[in-house]
């Protein structure tokens, strides 16, 4: 059964005012490679087909930027670029200890320590950007990498 909403119970990332995150000290180093890559892309543009080209991309869409933050934390090996729909076999089913993917057919987003890294604040594409809201994930499958 897929939540109506992301439940942030104790966040461990900083949301500064400046839009960036950070990870605790004791955040393992993959977590802390994928907040490092996720502030990367704070503040590109939203473009559909945007990191599926090239890694390092002037815009971004939804599985563009989960996929480089992924690919930059070591947690995909592969330089394939996954879509939206790819997400949804991806890992294995359920809840993350640090991090969770959040995937449906159209979209895919991910929470990284109570903290979500989304392409969508408004209903709209907005790029990549943290949020320490909630959002609605009613059919959204849920996905993680054992040990994260």
């Amino acid at each position: 059964m897929t939540p109506a909403y992301v439940y942030r119970a104790g966040s461990t990332l900083t949301l500064y005012r400046n839009g960036l995150a950070a990870a605790p000290k004791n955040a393992p180093k993959r977590i802390q490679k994928a907040v490092q890559a996720a502030n990367k892309l704070v503040g590109k543009p939203y473009r559909m087909g945007g990191g599926h080209k090239r890694h390092h991309d002037r815009a971004y869409d939804c599985s563009g930027s989960v996929a480089f933050v992924l690919r930059e934390a070591g947690l995909i090996s592969s330089h394939k670029y996954l879509t939206s729909k790819d997400f949804l076999r991806w890992g294995r089913g359920g809840y993350g200890k640090w991090l969770t993917v959040y995937a449906k057919q159209g979209h895919v987003f991910l929470l990284i320590g109570g903290l979500r890294f989304d392409t969508t604040g408004s209903g709209r594409g907005v790029g990549p950007r943290w949020y320490a809201t909630p959002r609605g994930c009613s059919g959204f499958y849920v996905r993680h990498i054992p040990g994260f």
